[in-house]
């Protein structure tokens, strides 16, 4: 019995040993040097070439090495019946908020202008920018984080997802007819859905247009929910004055991409949440643990919904 690690252009070194130490008795294998595919009951997969899972014909269940699914479900040869899991990781939490709580400041102390007027030599104090009403889109565990993080800090904060939550403090909508509702007084909207066949190219032009003028977009999920031409023209248009991304469709983000040079746009190379090493290396050896008992996975993912 065996795990195999399938993670390309990754330094896996570490999580090896991090690995067998947990589980001394199980032979940890990285792709593609996989000696022998029979024995490998569970995998570790991110961004896998289409086919790598399937080759393993002996699997119980998968394992992602993240938060998101999308990349792994992309995969057409994967087996429809294998149960997935995901990381849910309160240091991945701790540094989403940080880095958006980074972004707020920047866009409410105007640093986006101020950078622009130093590089014209301009001289001009403002006020701070007027950012008094955030939503959050995605209710999920990252999202749900947010909403009540800045709720806490005093902003007036909605929400808005597929199904309807409750959370203190939020105003929270659901579902494509309370979708303009949801985003009508929004200062800045903050992207945290999941990648799904519901929402890939969700904020094209329609949706951006029933923002208020001048408001800022982060998007901290997937780059394929937001539509890039519909983003530029928001921006070269006014209706937005400003976008922070931290994800993109093609990652790294190619360098003929008009996104590096449009002014308003703000570019992160996906930074904004990392997955913490020793948080996923003792998910990932638990679920191994029930899989071998033959309990249900740790944090499984609802194929059917893509997350």
């Amino acid at each position: 019995m065996s795990i195999a690690l399938i993670i390309p252009d990754r330094k896996l070194d570490a999580v090896v040993t991090a690995l067998q130490q947990q589980l001394p008795d199980v032979t940890i294998e990285v792709w593609p040097e996989i000696s022998q595919p029979d024995a490998v009951e569970f995998a570790v997969v991110w961004k896998q070439p289409a086919g790598a899972v399937a080759s393993l014909p002996n699997l119980k269940a998968l394992q992602s090495f993240g938060a998101g699914v999308d990349s792994i479900l992309s995969d057409l040869t994967l087996p429809a019946s294998l149960p997935l899991a995901r990381i849910v990781d309160p240091h991945l939490t701790a540094s989403m908020l940080e880095y958006l709580d980074t972004v707020l400041n920047y866009y409410r102390l105007r640093f986006d202008e101020f950078g622009t007027n130093q590089q014209q030599q301009l001289w001009k104090p403002r006020s701070p920018r007027k950012i008094r009403h955030l939503t959050v889109l995605g209710l999920g565990e990252l999202g749900s984080a947010a909403a009540r993080h800045f709720a806490g800090l005093g902003y007036a904060v909605s929400g808005w997802s597929g199904r309807l939550h409750q959370i203190d403090g939020v105003q929270c909508f659901a579902g494509d007819h309370q979708f303009a509702e949801a985003v009508a007084e929004a200062d800045l909207l903050i992207c945290l859905l999941p990648l799904t066949g519901a929402t890939e190219n969700l904020l094209n032009e329609a949706r951006l247009a029933q923002l208020k003028t001048g408001a800022i977009l982060v998007n901290v999920a997937r780059g394929a929910i937001v539509d890039d031409e519909a983003l530029l023209c928001a921006l070269q248009t006014g209706k937005l004055a400003a976008a922070c991304l931290d994800v993109f469709r093609v990652e790294p983000l190619p360098v003929e991409h008009p996104f590096w040079t449009t002014p308003g746009i703000l570019l992160t190379p996906h930074i904004s949440a990392v997955t913490n090493a020793d948080t996923a290396v003792a998910q990932i050896a638990e679920n191994y643990r029930r899989v071998q008992a033959g309990l249900p996975l740790l944090n499984q993912v609802d194929r059917t919904r893509g997350y």
